[in-house]
């Protein structure tokens, strides 16, 4: 089985955990059988590779997200890369395109397209399995899955199939209605539109030339940037006659917001937190190594990362992003493909972040104009590069690298460093990168 992951999102509607770069897909909330934890992206390809251990997974994404995902999954897992927000038509035909023209993949194959985050048991990916052979059989040009819905939701779009057939030809698509009409369309017998669709990649391709005039993948790419935002659904489900949906009964639950998150959640705190007998409905999930108290709460979400600190009411929870919108804040805490950094202490011309390297692991090699950088060593063992030097370092270990050098930093153990900037002009745009010297 092809599949191809969305993952976008910009971390508002999950604020403090998430943020531009670390997007809800990314945060370590659900607990694993070892008692460890995964984020939505761990638990969806762990559970692709349990129904289908062949499958080639793609993930669609920007640039902030590369890391993160290497991080989480590995260097193993396909990504296509866009270079910035097109929305899903372009990134989907870009997606189509790295599996033809850079995987290898024959156009006469099928491929699945589901959002990265959605909350649902392995049965969802045996119905993946079975949609894609649908999709073999070249009986439609798209064949859709379709939520059996559970309510009158606003939130998504409908699809009203001709006949109560577990696949059928789509009569009509409906968007997202009142709850008042989103009855209505579950007495005509209509399913959620969940986003998730499969197709020839021959089709989209077509598609793709049809509205785009490129050559191959990396002429795609190269012209990307110059692409006209549009959606799949609009560019190509909307106008495309031929489509049949599959439905689906099992659980599906896209958790979108702290309140559809906590549902999902089997325990109630996550991190440092307690609360007492007179609370109910109350969940903590706390980033920080400092203790959480909650006392006679209810129905409430608290959150705690470097980002900042979220005590809302559940159903208030779902308005969060145009008072996130507000902040103006930097990026406190993210995952990078060789580690992670989070910020401690920001002063007007400092700044202290703790730094965790991946054994094997380190930074690129690279040197800033207006700073200058102390590392202190706390824990495992590496080398440091300082402009061409190589040192071995270790716990206690200071190294201070004054602004033009060039200097690196190699995880052999496990390695944790604080990090200590100093100047005036202290920015994430001040790095030049440099191949190393030997």
């Amino acid at each position: 089985m092809n599949i191809v992951l969305l993952s976008g999102g910009s971390g508002k509607r999950l604020w403090p955990l998430s943020n531009d770069i670390r997007s809800k897909q990314f945060i370590k909330i659900f607990k694993t059988e070892d008692g460890a934890y995964e984020s939505m992206v761990q638990r969806v390809y762990r559970q692709i590779k349990t129904v289908d251990a062949d499958a080639t997974v793609t993930i669609a994404t920007g640039k902030t997200q590369v890391s993160a995902i290497h991080n989480q999954l590995g260097e193993e897992v396909g990504i296509s890369v866009e270079p910035c927000r097109r929305d899903t038509f372009p990134a989907i035909a870009l997606a189509t395109a790295y599996l033809v023209d850079i995987q290898g993949v024959d156009p006469e194959e099928s491929v699945v397209v589901c959002p990265v985050d959605p909350y649902v048991d392995d049965d969802y990916f045996k119905a993946l399995k079975e949609l894609s052979g649908q999709a073999d059989k070249g009986e439609a040009n798209l064949v859709l899955m379709g939520m059996e819905p559970t309510y009158p939701s606003e939130k998504y779009g409908y699809i009203i199939p001709e006949s109560e057939e577990r696949t059928a030809a789509v009569k009509t698509f409906k968007e997202k209605p009142t709850a008042a009409v989103a009855e209505e369309y579950i007495r005509q017998g209509a399913l959620w539109n969940g986003g998730v669709f499969a197709y020839k990649m021959k089709y989209v391709l077509k598609k793709a030339h049809e509205l785009i005039d490129f050559t191959d993948y990396d002429d795609l790419f190269s012209k990307y940037e110059s692409l006209r935002p549009i959606s799949f659904d609009y560019a190509v489900v909307e106008k495309e006659e031929n489509i049949q949906v599959m439905r689906f009964a099992g659980e599906w639950k896209d958790l979108g917001t702290w309140n559809t998150l906590t549902e999902a959640m089997e325990e109630n705190v996550v991190g440092k937190g307690t609360m007492n007998g007179e609370c109910s409905g109350v969940h903590i999930i706390n980033e920080m190594d400092v203790p959480v108290l909650a006392m006679g709460l209810h129905d409430v979400v608290i959150s705690a990362s470097p980002e900042g600190i979220l005590v809302s009411d559940k159903v208030q929870s779902s308005y969060i992003k145009p008072f996130v919108d507000e902040l103006d804040q930097q990026i406190m805490f993210a995952e990078k493909s060789w580690g992670s950094f989070k910020v401690i202490d920001v002063e007007s011309e400092s700044l202290t972040i703790k730094v965790t390297l991946h054994t094997g692991h380190s930074m690129n090699y690279h040197s800033h104009k207006n700073r200058d950088e102390v590392w202190v060593v706390i824990s495992g063992t590496g080398k440091t590069i300082v402009d061409g030097m190589t040192q071995s370092i270790k716990a206690g270990d200071v190294i201070t690298m004054s602004a033009g050098c060039r200097h690196t930093v190699v995880a052999e153990s496990e390695l944790k460093l604080i990090e200590v900037q100093l100047g005036k002009e202290i920015s994430v745009q001040d790095k030049q990168k440099f191949e190393l010297e030997y």
